[in-house]
């Protein structure tokens, strides 16, 4: 019966509002305001409902009323906190999930990319390079983006093309690069197109690096504690 009333009330401020479009109005009142009041009136009808079948016990109806106090109360607060409450949840997820890109929004407005640090105790996650999904590793000692053997396969690179030309130094030692240019590069929303970057021999890279090639044409990067934060 509850789900009943709820539907025809709803049907009911459809319907009018469908009718009432053009006119923007609908008995005597803007339609937003009346969507506004069609979305409140089930929860007055809940209200009502939950109040007439504990009519046998006051007690039991100020129960009711209090725990449907308390319902819009909370859905209340949540509506006109959303942004900070997803906030929170953004910086929270961030921290349960290291490597997350997340992007936040400061105090002054501005949005930010945010990462944790991951169980290794460095800056990883995922980029997405010419649309191609890529795990990097945050590298500022990196003169570009360098790309393992196997992620340029992935994103459609034929290292067999490549020109070997450059000697890097890597965490295994000596290694040859062959130098070219990424389409494009994305990191959460901060995207850039031409990037410089290098594919290392096979074996030779652990882990593809995002470095300075793209993290220079950022507006800061600032490191706080195990937190990185990224600015377009």
């Amino acid at each position: 019966m509850r789900l009943i009333i709820v539907l025809a009330i709803l049907g009911f401020g459809l319907t009018v509002l469908f009718l009432n479009h053009d006119s923007g109005q609908s008995f005597g009142m803007d339609n937003e305001d009346f969507g506004h009041l069609i979305r409140l009136l089930p929860f007055a009808a809940m209200l009502s409902v939950g109040l007439l079948a504990s009519r046998r016990s006051l007690s039991e109806s100020v129960r009711q009323l209090a725990v449907w106090l308390l319902i819009v109360l909370a859905l209340a607060t949540g509506y006109l906190y959303r942004f900070e409450l997803q906030a929170i949840g953004d910086r929270l997820l961030a921290g349960l999930v290291p490597g997350r890109a997340v992007v936040v929004t400061t105090s002054e407005g501005v949005s930010e990319v945010m990462l944790h640090k991951s169980l290794g105790g460095h800056f990883e996650t995922s980029v997405a390079i010419n649309g191609v999904p890529v795990s990097v590793l945050i590298d500022t000692g990196a003169s570009s983006v360098a790309l393992r053997y196997e992620d340029a396969m992935r994103i459609g690179i034929n290292p067999a093309d490549l020109s070997f030309t450059q000697t890097i130094m890597t965490a295994n030692g000596r290694a040859m690069a062959a130098p070219l240019r990424l389409r494009q590069l994305a990191l959460g929303p901060i995207m850039r197109e031409n990037v410089q970057a290098a594919v290392i021999e096979r074996g030779r890279l652990d882990q593809s690096l995002l470095g300075m090639s793209f993290l220079s044409t950022l507006g800061s990067l600032q490191m706080q504690s195990d937190e990185l934060r990224l600015r377009d």
